[in-house]
């Protein structure tokens, strides 16, 4: 009989915008704690209407803050899941939390670039496979119109 961890799929992800469609990657059988946690919401429809509410040129998107201002999240959180094969290259998406490593929920981000400092410090969950192009469209305030995985 096989174990959880070889049972696990690498599901993928879609992000509908107001610009266009996201998809990625979930690395659930690197990040399980953390990818089980963004299906979670997702299956709940938690993202669905919410905003990307900062956008760095260059740097990262970051959506999931249901107040839409950076300070709000969904009622749990989760501990702090690095997996050194993870890296914070272009298109990688990763949650993102507080200055206290066990504080992320809700919110994630995606960067536009490759962004080497971050790896190690906070846990790169899934990948861009179609739609970075969109990724580098989104403004502040573009909604998620509807998020769920397949």
């Amino acid at each position: 009989m096989a174990d959880d961890a070889t049972m696990a799929r690498e599901r993928t992800a879609v992000v509908e915008t107001t610009k266009g469609t996201i998809k990625f990657k979930l690395f659930e059988k690197d990040a399980p704690i953390t990818a089980s946690n963004f299906i979670m919401l997702a299956s709940k429809k938690f993202y669905d209407g919410l905003t990307f509410h900062r956008v760095e040129p260059g740097f990262v998107i970051q959506g999931g803050d249901p107040l839409g201002t950076g300070a709000g999240g969904a009622k749990d959180t989760i501990p702090l899941e690095v997996n050194k094969k993870l890296k914070h290259t272009l298109g990688a998406v990763a949650m993102a939390r507080s200055s206290e490593p066990n504080s992320a929920s809700s919110q994630f981000y995606i960067t536009l670039a490759p962004q080497p400092f971050l790896d190690g410090n906070y846990a790169v969950f899934g990948q861009v496979i179609s739609g970075q192009d969109v990724v580098g469209k989104i403004r502040k305030g573009d909604k998620m119109t509807k998020v769920y995985i397949v």
